[in-house]
């Protein structure tokens, strides 16, 4: 007959704000923190303090009874963390910005998602992995996860997510990714994963982060295993692949985009592709067949339709209302800004057209 409660609660709210009562037969593998007690009032605000959806993740702000004062002598940092309640007339009302992530549920219960100083940059997209993190623990094998953002060999951000399976159960990176597709935009897909027996952890019991693994670019293959190129083709694509991607011994069924690949990066590899092979193979081409093997398939096609050695096609680029011709070559592509390469990216593949970041 023991009842157990999830509570929650920073130091400088002196005690827990909410609380949750735990539920034997309960599916859900995320145990949430509850809601505010009784006296207190807890806010999920956006970055311009405004509440979000249900379902959005935003900043916890605290308001009501048992806020401390504010921390001693520290009056700058007390100012910066306890600030105005711009939800209460009253005078001298304040919140207490946590600096911690959460999300309503729908049934209006508050889903812890980790820290904001988790949340990154990629490739212009502001990402909060605890969300990612949230998204994995709900699957059914997963025990633990961490997703942490390290530079590859090529010096670019990439998502890599570590993660512990449920005692005997069995994890794959294509399950994991397929599931984290179905619920998360392609951005916030990790690229990479490390399965672990166990997470390391604090003497607290929470993870440590700075004790996980950094992880080997090379050996990130597919599931499928390498496959070494077979013809001269294949050969020449895939040198150009390991010179855009910045690692080695990259296999013919090898997906781009799981291996480090991004749009920016799709504009290298064609363009290095025009220069060798001398065809204007649109860049629309990489998208459908993501593998050395497609797009080997994808030039052979190309070439026995119409013939090899055309000139590139040059392309017009409309940056700021004013129209530039832009050759498509490395050099220039390479010196775009991000908003640049995503109109010409959306020029060359129609604005229905998916784009990988």
């Amino acid at each position: 007959d023991t009842e157990l409660y999830h509570r929650y609660g920073p130091t400088e709210t002196t005690m827990c704000v909410t609380s949750w009562k735990c539920q034997r037969k309960s599916h859900n593998p995320v145990v949430p923190i509850g809601r505010p007690i009784t006296n207190i009032q807890v806010y999920i605000l956006s970055n311009t303090m405004q509440p979000v959806p249900i379902g959005v993740p935003g900043e916890i702000y605290i308001g009501g009874e048992g806020l401390a004062r504010g921390y001693l002598h520290q009056p700058d940092i007390t100012a910066e963390r306890f600030v105005p309640d711009p939800f209460n007339q009253e005078a001298g009302r304040r919140l207490f910005k946590t600096a911690d992530l959460a999300r309503y549920r729908s049934d209006g219960a508050i889903e812890f998602l980790g820290r904001s100083d988790h949340q990154v940059k990629i490739r212009g997209f502001r990402i909060e992995l605890g969300e990612i993190e949230a998204t994995l623990w709900e699957h059914p094998n997963v025990k633990d996860a961490v997703v942490l953002v390290k530079e590859d060999t090529a010096g670019d951000k990439r998502l890599i997510a570590y993660v512990a399976p449920r005692h005997e159960r069995t994890l794959n990176q294509s399950e994991l990714r397929d599931f984290a597709r179905d619920r998360l935009p392609e951005y916030m897909v990790p690229g990479s994963w490390l399965f672990l027996e166990a997470l390391p952890l604090l003497p607290n019991g929470k993870i440590d982060r700075r004790a996980l693994p950094d992880p080997d670019w090379q050996q990130f293959a597919t599931e499928q295993g390498y496959v070494a190129p077979r013809t001269p083709l294949e050969m020449r694509l895939a040198k150009i692949w390991e010179g855009v991607l910045g690692r080695e011994r990259i296999g013919i069924l090898d997906n781009f985009f799981d291996i480090g690949g991004h749009s920016l990066r799709a504009t290298q590899v064609i363009a290095r592709l025009q220069q060798v092979e001398q065809i204007p193979l649109p860049l629309s081409s990489l998208f459908a067949t993501p593998t050395i093997e497609g797009l080997a398939n994808s030039v052979i096609r190309y070439k026995q339709k119409n013939g090899h050695g055309e000139a590139v096609a040059p392309i017009t680029l409309h940056v700021q209302e004013q129209e530039q011709i832009l050759p498509f070559d490395q050099s220039r592509i390479e010196q775009l800004s991000d908003e640049q390469v995503t109109t010409l990216l959306h020029e060359m593949l129609g604005q229905g057209g998916h784009l990988h970041e």
